[in-house]
């Protein structure tokens, strides 16, 4: 089945816009080029591609990363280094993913004790204030 573009957005809840610069960097694989006028035209497999760039980048995989790896997903299997690669970005994540968590951990426990402090000043500030 073919899509207008206007409908593929609306199927895969992207933009326009989106799918055309998905479109412009060759995240949608080899397209034939349209004539002047000419519609661009879409099918199922292209709402599968869009549908996993989503998913990639949702994972926080850059545009770039994206482009990359994705024809591994629409392959059949053979591209092991290819594979090699998508495990590595991956556990890439997984590290600074893991790193952003201590942060994170950090500064909740200094949120934590600022709380504590600035409760402490208002409780000391509203004792003196009753003593008066």
């Amino acid at each position: 089945m073919s899509y207008k573009i206007g409908e593929i957005a609306k199927l895969t809840n992207l933009t326009t816009r989106t799918i055309r610069y998905y479109e412009e960097l060759g995240l949608l694989g080899t397209r034939k080029k349209k004539s002047l006028g000419e519609h661009r035209l879409f099918d199922n497999d292209d709402i599968k591609r869009l549908k996993k760039i989503h998913m990639l980048k949702d994972l926080g995989l850059t545009l770039e990363e994206i482009g990359q790896v994705i024809e591994l997903y629409f392959t059949d299997g053979q591209i092991l280094e290819g594979k090699r690669q998508v495990i590595e970005i991956l556990k890439n994540y997984i590290a600074t993913s893991e790193e952003k968590i201590k942060e994170l951990n950090t500064f909740k426990m200094e949120c934590k004790a600022n709380i504590s402090k600035i409760e402490s000043i208002i409780k000391n500030a509203e004792i003196k204030k009753k003593n008066k």
